[in-house]
């Protein structure tokens, strides 16, 4: 590692307050959110004015910045509306976000107007594929630029040289990939009638297709893209976890991670590893060599469609796509975080999926640690037993008893705290 060299931003997204706890306490140095409108995540739980000051208030309180997503591409319609918005975003005072991440340049302009405390990102939609895109932006008042997907390294340090390092440059290196260019989709809004760019995608990028020739109606005759399957827009997704080097040495200032649809156990475990992994360079490269594996292993104890570079080290190609199916793969079934700790040692948690009394289970921790336990009981709001819990969303108080090795179990008792994620390891 150059010893000049910037540690980056780590940029974790979080679609609920839950999430954006869960992004700060595990690694995050700034969370991405979208508000109840002009997000282009419609779907996502979102967050109303007072939600985005309770998140702001927490992040700030642990160092950490909230950037707010602004990124529709609007129509007449949406204008005076967002004008009212970001006046409730300014009108935060110091509880404000950080950033705004806008795409349309009206939205730009207007936001520049009502936001004058709060900076400008151009978001991935505005489709920034050069460095005279990021100098028009820099020109009128935006600090960072997220780039497109589709750049490589090697034009991506070719921007840095030619923009100089007063303005910000941030790049997706985790997460879900879209067929679309920098994702303007126009397959949902043609097929279901709900726009991409609106916040309302469909993800027709995931189905299974097949041709119906004009004059035979009802006759599907199958694609075949090859022998594997006919799900032609279906990408893998992309992890550079094990390329922190070159994304530093080409100059990128926030390494985002995409996913504000994602569960909290998604959340801390990519923030976690990508967290770990920058300091470990930082630290120096034979230390993040060395823990290699331990990364990869983490990361693919997410929730991913397999896993791609994308375009950072050339145009992708076949073995980007995934043609035979549309499903995840999954490492962990999330049971639920620490919600309170009480003085008798059992803990509080918000069930999430169903486990029983008597099983194994583990802790992750937001220092990398990972501890077996079983579940010696189950209790619920109202004090009974329950020898399982199968319905979501319920308040139940555990105990829990550490299953590691014998010698560490006095010292391994009663490590539980706040913010701790309780998950279960599914069999491959």
């Amino acid at each position: 590692m150059k010893k000049s060299a910037k540690k980056p931003e780590l940029l974790v997204p979080a679609g609920s307050l839950e999430v954006l706890r869960t992004a700060v306490i595990y690694g995050a140095d700034a969370v991405y959110i979208g508000g109840e409108v002009f997000s282009l995540r419609a779907k996502a739980k979102n967050f109303t004015i007072e939600e985005m000051r309770e998140g702001i208030q927490f992040a700030h309180a642990h160092q950490a910045k909230v950037y707010v997503t602004a990124n529709i591409l609007a129509h007449n319609r949406d204008l005076l509306e967002a004008r009212t918005y970001f006046r409730e975003l300014e009108n935060l005072g110091e509880d404000r976000p950080d950033a705004l991440l806008i795409s349309d340049p009206g939205i730009f302009m207007m936001a520049k107007e009502e936001c004058p405390d709060i900076d400008l990102h151009i978001s991935t939609q505005a489709n920034n594929t050069n460095y005279e895109t990021f100098l028009f932006w820099q020109k009128l008042g935006a600090k960072r630029i997220v780039a497109a997907r589709e750049l490589s390294l090697e034009e991506l340090k070719e921007i840095r040289e030619k923009i100089g390092e007063e303005l910000e440059i941030e790049a997706f290196v985790h997460g879900a990939m879209c067929i679309s260019y920098s994702g303007r989709c126009l397959l949902s809004n043609y097929f279901t009638g709900r726009d991409a760019n609106q916040g309302a995608c469909t993800h027709p990028c995931r189905w299974k297709y097949a041709v119906v020739e004009e004059k035979r109606p009802g006759e599907y005759f199958p694609v075949f893209e090859n022998e594997r399957g006919t799900y032609i827009f279906n990408s893998k997704d992309l992890c550079m976890i094990g390329h922190i080097p070159q994304l530093i040495e080409a100059g990128i200032d926030s390494l985002k991670i995409e996913g504000r649809m994602k569960t909290a156990l998604y959340v801390a475990t990519v923030a976690r590893t990508y967290r770990r992994a920058i300091d470990d360079y930082f630290e120096s490269e034979e230390t993040y060599q060395e823990h290699m594996s331990w990364y990869r292993e983490q990361i693919a104890g997410c929730t991913y469609r397999k896993f791609t570079t994308g375009f950072f080290f050339g145009r992708p190609d076949e073995e980007s796509q995934i043609y035979d199916n549309n499903t995840y793969l999954t490492g962990y079934t999330y049971l639920g975080m620490v919600q309170e700790v009480l003085a008798d040692g059992r803990i509080r948690i918000e069930q999430k999926n169903k486990f029983l009394t008597g099983e194994m289970i583990e802790i992750m921790k937001p220092d990398g640690t990972n501890l077996s336990v079983r579940v010696k009981e189950i209790k619920n709001d109202q004090g009974e037993w329950m020898e399982s819990a199968p319905h979501s969303r319920q308040q139940l108080y555990l105990k829990l008893e550490y299953c590691g090795n014998e010698t560490q179990r006095d010292e391994r008792e009663g490590l539980v705290r706040l913010y701790d994620i309780l998950r279960r390891k599914e069999e491959e």
